[in-house]
């Protein structure tokens, strides 16, 4: 027996969500040469808002259904709807409006023939939003290199982290070694400079010592003061160059 209308899908999926009106649309073909009168019942009739849920479909016509969920609080369990969805159809004479199509149309009774088509209800997993590691490692890539396919990104993305691993080391040792050059300056010049305050003080020490060797000759009694201030200028000279030389 010819079927009045031909429904596609199948079967209403919704891609589930929770807290969120989901909405899926099916498609009714008249393919006869009759005017097709239909009427879309649920099982839930408070879950589900379908528009439109009553017309006619002209003769080797068609019409889009909308059938909205409401948003839900819960998942089911395993994602396993039992709700089901019938569409009736029957033929008129005419292009019926819809206060005409009264609920009686659709009742069995001698000379009518009242045809029903049963979908029941899928729930499917949303499509899954891509990984983030993926995108930053197809970032890094140049892009007249493209990817093909059978690389494995994980690679690529160990081998980036490498990369930039390697270039923030290069710069914590040219840091280092800047600072290992600045301190070795400034330690060169402090030796220079103790260097120069020795050559100095030895400098005094000589012109000290021809003075003193000038007094000792031109007076008896300065041989004993030339011995102690000879030796207190040598006690204060020996300190001096131990303290530059640490």
């Amino acid at each position: 027996m010819q079927e009045l209308l031909t429904i596609s899908p199948s079967e209403l999926k919704f891609q589930f969500e929770l807290s969120k009106q989901i909405s899926s649309s099916l498609r009714l073909y008249n393919q006869t040469s009759e005017y097709v009168a239909f009427k879309v019942k649920t099982t839930s009739p408070k879950k589900y808002c379908v528009r439109p849920n009553t017309g006619v479909v002209q003769p080797n016509g068609s019409i889009e259904v909308t059938v909205t969920m409401q948003s839900q609080k819960e998942a089911p369990p395993d994602m396993i709807c039992k709700d089901k969805f019938l569409i009736q159809s029957v033929i008129v004479e005419e292009l019926m409006s819809h206060e005409k199509l009264s609920p009686e149309l659709f009742q069995r009774e001698p000379g009518r023939d009242v045809r029903e088509a049963k979908l029941r209800v899928m729930y499917v997993q949303p499509p899954q939003p891509p990984s983030p590691v993926a995108e930053s490692a197809e970032e890094g890539l140049s892009p007249k290199t493209p990817v093909k396919d059978g690389v494995d990104r994980s690679s690529l993305t160990s081998i980036g982290n490498d990369y930039h691993g390697s270039v923030k080391d290069s710069a914590y040792l040219q840091a280092k070694l800047q600072e290992m050059k600045t301190t070795l300056l400034s330690l060169t010049e402090e030796r220079n400079d103790a260097r120069s305050q020795k050559q100095r003080v030895e400098e005094e020490l000589v012109k000290l010592k021809n003075r003193a060797g000038t007094n000792c000759s031109a007076s008896p009694t300065g041989r004993a003061g030339f011995s102690f201030f000879t030796l207190l200028l040598v006690a204060i000279v020996a300190f001096l160059i131990g303290l530059f030389m640490k």
